[in-house]
C-alpha cells in the first residue's frame, strides 16, 4: 500500500535569494564546471550543502569527502536557517510541480508536471515500490554520510505510477493556481512551484494513491541510502520493525518524493551512453573478434575527427531497427570508423542471453552490458559497480568525440527506452545495469528540503 503524506518543507525565503541563483541540478548531475558556477551565484547556492566535496568527474560519480565535511554542511544549513536565508512553511502542504521543456534533439515543447510529498518507505520485497536499476556502492556512502550529519532530504526520489484516466492529479493542480515560483534552468527548462494545503483535497489524494504500485524512475541511490539511514534509526532507538511504526513517530520512515503519472505527456527517457577507459590491454581487434563470435557488425567508414557527425545515421539505425536487430554502436580506440552491433539471427537474443529473465532479454542494455562489455571487454558486473573502466554520457555527439580526441578508449551508444517498458521490468523483478534510463529533463533540487523530526543543530 502506498503511503503519502503532506510535509512542512523548509524552503529558500525568496525575500533574500532568487531561485536560479541558488537551486542547482541533481547532486550526481554536477560537473566540476557548473560547481563553479553554482559557487559564484550565490554564497547561499545548493551545492554549498549537497556537494561536501567538489565534485571530482562529470559523469555522476560521486565520492566520500572527509567526515568533518559533512558537518560543516550541517552547521552552514543551521546558520542559513538561523539567518532567515531557509524558512519552514507553516502548515503541511503537498507541492505541484510543473516543468515545461524541448527534449534534447526535439523540436517541439512539452510538459510534465507531478507532485511532492512525503513518500513511505518500503523495502522492494513489499512489492510496493519498485526499482529497475542496479546501484552504486561510492554514492550511497556519500548520501548515507549527508543524511547522517544533517537528517535532511535535498532532493527528490523521481517516482512513477500509473492513472490512465488521468484523475488522481486533477483536484490538486485546481487548487494550484499561483506560482510560488518559476524560473528557468541552464537547459532552458521552465520550472514552476506551487503549494496546495486544502486538507480535503491532500485526503483525497492519499486516497486514490493508496493502492498504486511506484516505480523508482530517478534516485534510486537516495531511495536506498533512506532505507538504510530508516534502518539505522530504528535499531537505535530499539524498534526492528521500523517499517510497522506509526508515521507521528518515525519521521525516518518517509523520503521526499516527486509523483510523475506513467500515463501523463511529457514523460521523456533519454539514453545513457557508455565510455570506457583505464582498460589495461584495451585492443580493438581483440574486442571486434571476439565480439564477432556473437554478433554480426556493420562498419561506417569514417575518420576520427567526423566520428561526431555519425549520430544522425547512427539514430536513424536505431529508429528503424533495421528488423529490429541493431542493439548498439560503439567508436573504437584505433579505429578508422563507427561500428553498428546486430543480431545475426532472429532467435540469437533468447540464445545469448538465456541466463537473464526473458524480460530482460529484451533490452538493448542487457545485451550491451553481456556481449560487447563483459564477453568483448572483460569488464564484468563487479566493475561496473565499483565503477571501475565504465563512465557515462548522456551526449551522444560528445561521447564519441572522447574516443576521438584519445580521452577514452571506447564508447557504446543506446537507444532510449519507452517509460512504460521500464515499469514492466520494475514490476516484473527486473533489475536493469546502473544508469540504464535518464528520465529528462531532471528534479531541481533545492525545491522543498524535508529536515526528519527537527533535530537540535537545525532549528
Amino acid at each position: 500500500m502506498a503511503s503519502i503524506l503532506p510535509f512542512r518543507a523548509y524552503r529558500y525565503n525568496l525575500a533574500r535569494v532568487r531561485p536560479e541563483d541558488v537551486l542547482t541540478q541533481p547532486y550526481d548531475k554536477i560537473s566540476p564546471a557548473m560547481y563553479a558556477r553554482y559557487l559564484e551565484r550565490s554564497p547561499y547556492n545548493l551545492a554549498r550543502l549537497i556537494l561536501p566535496a567538489p565534485p571530482a568527474e562529470a559523469h555522476g560519480v560521486a565520492g566520500m569527502a572527509e567526515p568533518r565535511a559533512y558537518e560543516a554542511v550541517a552547521e552552514r544549513m543551521k546558520a542559513w536557517i538561523q539567518d532567515g536565508i531557509m524558512q519552514r512553511d507553516r502548515g503541511a502542504a503537498v507541492y505541484p510541480y510543473r516543468q515545461s521543456f524541448i527534449p534534447p534533439g526535439g523540436s517541439q515543447r512539452l510538459t510534465r508536471q507531478g507532485f511532492i510529498a512525503l513518500g513511505r518507505l518500503e523495502d522492494y520485497d513489499r512489492r510496493v515500490v519498485f526499482r529497475h536499476e542496479q546501484t552504486l556502492a561510492g554514492p550511497k556512502a556519500d548520501r548515507l554520510a549527508l543524511l547522517r550529519a544533517t537528517h535532511t532530504h535535498f532532493g527528490q526520489v523521481f517516482m512513477l505510477y500509473s492513472d490512465p484516466g488521468l484523475r488522481f492529479e486533477a483536484e490538486l493542480w485546481e487548487h494550484a493556481r499561483q506560482p510560488l515560483f518559476e524560473l528557468e534552468d541552464e537547459y532552458g527548462v521552465q520550472h514552476s512551484l506551487y503549494r496546495v494545503i486544502e486538507p480535503e483535497v491532500i485526503e483525497r489524494l492519499q486516497t486514490a494513491m493508496r493502492n498504486r504500485e511506484l516505480v523508482i524512475a530517478d534516485g534510486h541511490h537516495r531511495y536506498e541510502t533512506a532505507l538504510a539511514w530508516r534502518n539505522e534509526q530504528a535499531r537505535q532507538r530499539g524498534n526492528d520493525s521500523p517499517a510497522g511504526a506509526p508515521p507521528a513517530e518515525a519521521g525516518w520512515n518517509y523520503a521526499m518524493m516527486t509523483f510523475i503519472n506513467l500515463d501523463a505527456p511529457g514523460l521523456v527517457v533519454l539514453p545513457t551512453h557508455r565510455l570506457v577507459s583505464g582498460l589495461t590491454g584495451f585492443n580493438a581487434a581483440k574486442f571486434l573478434a571476439a565480439v564477432g563470435a556473437h554478433l554480426a557488425m556493420v562498419k561506417l567508414e569514417l575518420a576520427p575527427e567526423k566520428w561526431a557527425e555519425a549520430w544522425p545515421q547512427i539514430e536513424a539505425a536505431f529508429e528503424a531497427r533495421h528488423g529490429g536487430t541493431t542493439i548498439a554502436a560503439a567508436a573504437l580506440a584505433g579505429e578508422s570508423g563507427v561500428y553498428l552491433f546486430r543480431w545475426k539471427a532472429e532467435n540469437d537474443r533468447e540464445r545469448l542471453l538465456e541466463s537473464y529473465p526473458a524480460i530482460q532479454r529484451q533490452l538493448d542494455v542487457v545485451a550491451l552490458h553481456e556481449l560487447l562489455l563483459h564477453r568483448g571487454l572483460g569488464i564484468t558486473s563487479e566493475d561496473v559497480r565499483a565503477q571501475r573502466y565504465i563512465g557515462y554520457e548522456r551526449e551522444p555527439r560528445a561521447a564519441l568525440a572522447q574516443v576521438a580526441r584519445g580521452e577514452a578508449q571506447a564508447a557504446f551508444l543506446l537507444r532510449p527506452l519507452a517509460p512504460a517498458v521500464v515499469r514492466d521490468v520494475a514490476i516484473a523483478g527486473g533489475v536493469m545495469p546502473q544508469k540504464s534510463t535518464d528520465f529528462y529533463p531532471k528534479l531541481l533540487s533545492g525545491l522543498t528540503l524535508y529536515c526528519v523530526e527537527q533535530p537540535e543543530h537545525l532549528t
